[in-house]
C-alpha cells in the first residue's frame, strides 16, 4: 500500500481537487492522510464532508494539536502511515491519474528506495503552462547539492529500504530538500522517472520575492544544515542558481 501524505493549511481553495486527483489514481491500493495544521479556514469541514459523501475509508483526517508547520505535519503523516510506500503531495498540487502506478512500477524496476518524477508548472486553476521540468536518471549526494530538482510532490520512498525514522523532516525552511540531502548523504541514490506526472501550482505568488526567499533558503541549507564553508557553499550555489533559472525560463 502507498501512504499519501498531505499537509493541509489554509488550502480550502484547492483541497477538494487535490483529494479528487488521489481518488482518480489508476493504482487503487493507497491511503490518503490529510494532516490539518490548525488553519482558520473551512478545510476541516470540507474534508469531513468529502469523506462522508464519498464514503471512502481510505481517506483519513489527522488534526495537529497546534500549528506546527509543514515539516511536522509531514512527519506526523509518516508516523501514522500504514503503507510500505510513502508518497508526498502538497495540498495545492495535482497528480496525473497514472502517477502512483507509473512511479511504483519504476521503483520496483530499479529496486530503488527513493524515486522522484518530472513535473510541469501550472497556473492558479491547475492548468499546465507547458513548462516541464525534466529530471536526471539518478542523483547522489554530491550531485544533489548542485541540483535541487527533486520536487516534494513527486517523491516516493520504500520504507522497507529506508527506515521511517530517517524520513523525519528537520524543522527548518526547505525542510524537504534538507531531508533529501540527509538520505542521500547516507549512501542512497535517488532515481528519476523523467515523465511529466505532476502539476506544480504556482498561483498568486510574487516571483521576485520567491527568488529572494529561495536564495536565502538554499544558502542557509549549505551553511547550517550541511555545515559547509563559505567557499564550498558559494561553489555549489553557482551550480544551483544556473539550474534553478533553467527550470523556470
Amino acid at each position: 500500500m502507498i501512504s499519501v501524505i498531505v499537509p493541509v493549511y489554509h488550502a480550502e481553495k484547492y483541497i477538494v481537487e487535490t483529494m479528487d486527483c488521489v481518488r482518480s489514481q489508476t493504482y487503487r491500493d493507497w491511503e490518503l492522510l490529510l494532516v490539518e495544521d490548525c488553519g482558520r479556514d473551512g478545510c476541516v469541514q470540507m474534508i469531513q464532508r468529502y469523506i462522508e459523501d464519498t464514503r471512502d475509508d481510505r481517506i483519513r483526517l489527522i488534526r495537529q494539536p497546534s500549528n506546527m508547520g509543514a515539516a511536522m505535519a509531514r512527519n506526523r503523516g509518516v508516523q501514522e502511515a500504514k503503507g510500505r510506500y510513502i508518497a508526498y503531495l502538497d495540498a495545492d498540487d495535482l497528480w496525473e491519474a497514472e502517477k502512483l502506478e507509473r512511479e511504483l512500477a519504476f521503483m520496483k524496476e530499479r529496486e530503488a528506495a527513493f524515486v522522484f518524477t518530472g513535473y510541469e508548472f501550472a497556473d492558479e486553476w491547475g492548468k499546465g503552462t507547458g513548462k516541464v521540468v525534466h529530471v536526471p536518471e539518478t542523483l547522489n549526494y554530491k550531485e544533489a547539492l548542485k541540483n535541487t530538482t527533486i520536487f516534494t510532490t513527486t517523491v516516493m520512498f520504500d520504507t522497507q529500504k529506508v527506515n521511517k525514522e530517517l524520513l523525519q523532516m528537520p524543522v527548518m525552511k526547505s525542510e524537504d530538500t534538507a531531508l533529501w540531502w540527509k538520505i542521500l548523504r547516507l549512501g542512497y541514490t535517488a532515481y528519476g522517472l523523467d515523465e511529466n506526472l505532476v502539476k506544480y501550482r504556482r498561483a498568486g505568488k510574487s516571483l521576485s520575492s520567491n527568488k529572494l526567499e529561495a536564495i536565502r533558503r538554499i544558502w542557509n541549507l549549505y551553511r547550517r544544515a550541511e555545515g559547509m564553508s563559505v567557499i564550498s557553499s558559494a561553489y555549489h550555489f553557482c551550480f544551483w542558481a544556473v539550474r534553478a533559472v533553467k527550470r523556470r525560463v
